[in-house]
């Protein structure tokens, strides 16, 4: 196309919202002007499925649960009385703790004021956190975050290291709906294993987000923990940002979570429309759906150019991934469907992988997001005569986006007009929205993962086994044993029982490791 078709097509296809700031540009996505109308009954059915939704249908059928992660914004929305009170509640609640922990009337055990929050969740339960609190955070936060969100033992040492006595004036936040995910557990477990070891009770200084009645919920109530905030059977982990999981932290941080919950209510008035060109939640769907033929068949990568969003890729990653990737549709049809998330942010890719992105395997459609506010204090330093280090990244993005388009490469371009609390509420309601009505297109259940669920039996068996192979070895102490061997006496696959052995003699001084010829002939035993 020439520049003036380029034009032409830029003012047809940009979805612009004056009240959130947000604008959507898909023109440089090769879809033909027939594509929006070929699709329109598939987007009304989508829309209808929505609508449904938001009224209190079941809409995990899988589950037989409602989704109810909109109503967290718009407690007018829910179905009945009772959870219209318990949300307005809820946050109230959150805003008043919040308060009392930054006004001092709530102290850290050695009587100092709470300087720092440690919150130990995984998945939904941190990623959504986490990209609020570094999208938002300032040398002005009442309360410093950090994040433990994985079952590492060197993870937690580095943190704890980081921490030091501050550990004594800091405020931990666990995690989990259902209790009993083990690498927020270990974490909890660690954590409350530092306290103890500074002669710092931990229980005036815990707080459990959870869901009423869980392991965690009993646990927090029985060692007398200092709060107990609710999780909700109707919000998914990936939608949970806009809860306790995330407005807690927030709150404590001192984000304006008022603000935050207006912004994604303002982007979920708009995406209610049910007029496709009006719509960004929906015509981002279409485009996800025509860039992958409605298969996967490409990679979504996430480009956003501002360092407060380097998150923006890896949240994204949880909330199309885990909801799009589905073996079966809602019909039980196998279909295979997903569509597979990465990025990082400009102009750092420039450097790293935009050569492959135009010139290599053309299996990717990019996702732009600009930043049109460089500053937050609006100030300016030219760098060269008239130019600002803001106007490099400004040329830099709208540079890319062209040589990617000229080789061939579709992108899309969401626009925001700077961050803040309200608009990266609504670019979080925006992708919410969107990953919904993709959903409703290749008919699949996109608020249920048993891909995640079958990963957890999994590890739970093979921690079943480990237990299985160190007691069989601590009934011969000092005895040697190829991993084959105990394998068969065990009735088990020799390779997982190879790599247990392994593992154990690497951070265990009780097992030793005799080498064979080979790496697999390796013998190992238990010297108590």
């Amino acid at each position: 196309m020439n520049a003036d078709e380029l034009w032409k097509r830029f003012r047809q296809y940009l979805v612009w919202d004056e009240r959130t700031g947000i604008s959507l540009d898909v023109s440089r996505m090769r879809f033909g002007d027939d594509y929006l109308s070929e699709m329109e009954a598939a987007a009304q059915k989508a829309f209808d499925a929505m609508h449904a939704l938001e009224a209190g249908a079941i809409a995990n059928p899988d589950e037989d649960r409602q989704v109810g992660h909109y109503w967290l914004r718009n407690a007018a929305l829910a179905p009945t009385t009772e959870l219209k009170d318990t949300i307005t509640r809820d946050i109230a609640d959150i805003k008043t703790f919040a308060a009392a922990i930054h006004a001092g009337e709530i102290k850290a055990a050695n009587g100092q004021p709470f300087a720092d929050i440690l919150v130990i969740g995984i998945g939904g339960s941190a990623l959504g956190p986490q990209l609020v609190a570094d999208a938002l955070g300032s040398a002005g936060d009442k309360l410093t975050p950090y994040f433990l969100d994985n079952t590492d033992p060197d993870g937690f040492d580095r943190l704890f290291a980081r921490l030091g006595d501050r550990l004594k004036q800091t405020l931990v936040l666990v995690t989990s709906k259902s209790g009993g995910t083990k690498e927020t557990r270990n974490g909890m477990l660690e954590t409350q294993a530092r306290f103890e070891a500074m002669g710092v009770p931990f229980a005036s200084q815990f707080v459990a987000v959870t869901g009423i009645g869980s392991d965690l919920d009993n646990r927090a109530e029985a060692e007398g923990w200092l709060r107990r905030f609710p999780m909700y059977d109707w919000v998914g982990g990936r939608t949970s940002v806009m809860s306790a999981v995330g407005l807690l932290p927030a709150a404590l941080q001192g984000i304006d979570i008022d603000s935050f919950l207006h912004g994604a209510a303002d982007m979920d008035t708009l995406t209610r429309r049910a007029e496709t060109l009006h719509n960004p939640a929906m015509m981002l769907a279409l485009m996800w759906y025509h860039a992958t033929d409605g298969q996967g068949k490409k990679d979504m990568v996430i480009l956003p150019y501002k360092d407060r969003l380097v998150l923006m890729s890896k949240y994204l990653q949880q909330l199309v991934m885990e909801s799009l990737g589905k073996e079966r549709d809602l019909d039980g049809k196998v279909v295979h469907q997903g569509i597979a998330v990465y990025g990082n942010k400009g102009s750092t890719d420039q450097h790293a992988y935009v050569q492959q992105l135009r010139e290599g395997v053309p299996n990717f459609y990019a996702t732009f997001i600009e930043v049109r506010k460089d500053r937050p204090d609006g100030e300016e330093f030219d760098v060269e005569p008239d130019v600002t280090s803001g106007d490099y990244l400004q040329g830099f993005l709208r540079g890319t986006r062209t040589a990617l388009y000229e080789n061939g490469r579709d992108s899309i371009t969401v626009s925001i007009p700077e961050v803040n609390a309200s608009v990266i509420g609504a670019l979080i309601a925006l992708y919410e929205r969107a990953v919904g009505f993709y959903g409703s297109l290749v008919n699949i259940n996109a608020y249920h993962q048993p891909g995640v669920e079958a990963g957890k039996k999994a590890a739970t068996k093979l921690l079943e086994l480990q237990g299985k192979v160190v007691a069989k070895l601590k009934g011969c102490v000092g005895e040697s044993f190829a991993a084959s061997e105990l394998a068969q006496a065990l009735g088990a696959d020799a390779e997982d029982v190879y790599h247990l052995l392994t593992h154990l003699a690497s951070n265990s001084s009780r097992f030793t490791r005799s080498p064979g010829q080979a790496p697999a002939e390796a013998t190992f035993s238990w010297q108590g």
